[in-house]
């Protein structure tokens, strides 16, 4: 694995193409979105509004979903979380109250490892865009998900 560049978060137009799939859950589309991306509402650390931002779901188990920070830890959603980790999750046509907290390195180390032989194409894509070589090796993986941080949204029950 090799850190060619890492990318800051999408500005401008980019930002604007980025952000289209929060309106088709906005529109209720949602579901044709499939199980592998959410819409993520959160607070904002410093105006306290809601915010979205439609993001994968790289593991799905007994404890919660899982989602990587792609841009690293200076994503504003990642920021936002850390801060404020009560959020509500939109997979499909169902809404999560969810608690955000972060995972230990070593684990989102083998999360990485286990997701990129079950989503090849992905695993390379989202290497790339964040800034990594990889040789498609699972250590290579595992390094990569060393220097992403990952979030886990635990369910919440809802009285």
């Amino acid at each position: 694995m090799e850190i060619i560049d890492r990318p800051a978060p999408p500005t401008g137009l980019r930002r604007v193409l980025w952000r289209l799939p929060i309106r088709l859950y906005r529109v209720g589309l949602g579901p044709l979105m499939g199980r592998r991306v959410m819409l993520l509402t959160h607070t904002g650390r410093v105006s306290g509004l809601p915010r979205q931002v439609v993001i994968e779901v790289v593991q799905k188990d007994e404890r919660g979903y899982v989602a990587a920070s792609g841009f690293g830890p200076r994503a504003d959603w990642y920021r936002n979380v850390m801060a404020s980790p009560d959020v509500t999750l939109q997979i499909g046509g169902r809404r999560v109250q969810a608690t955000a907290s972060p995972i230990p390195t070593e684990e989102g180390g083998e999360i990485m490892a286990r997701y990129a032989p079950r989503h090849p194409a992905a695993a390379r894509q989202l290497c790339k865009l964040m800034g990594f070589a990889v040789d498609g090796s699972a250590e290579d993986y595992r390094q990569v998900g060393h220097h992403i941080p990952f979030v886990r949204f635990v369910p919440r029950r809802v009285p």
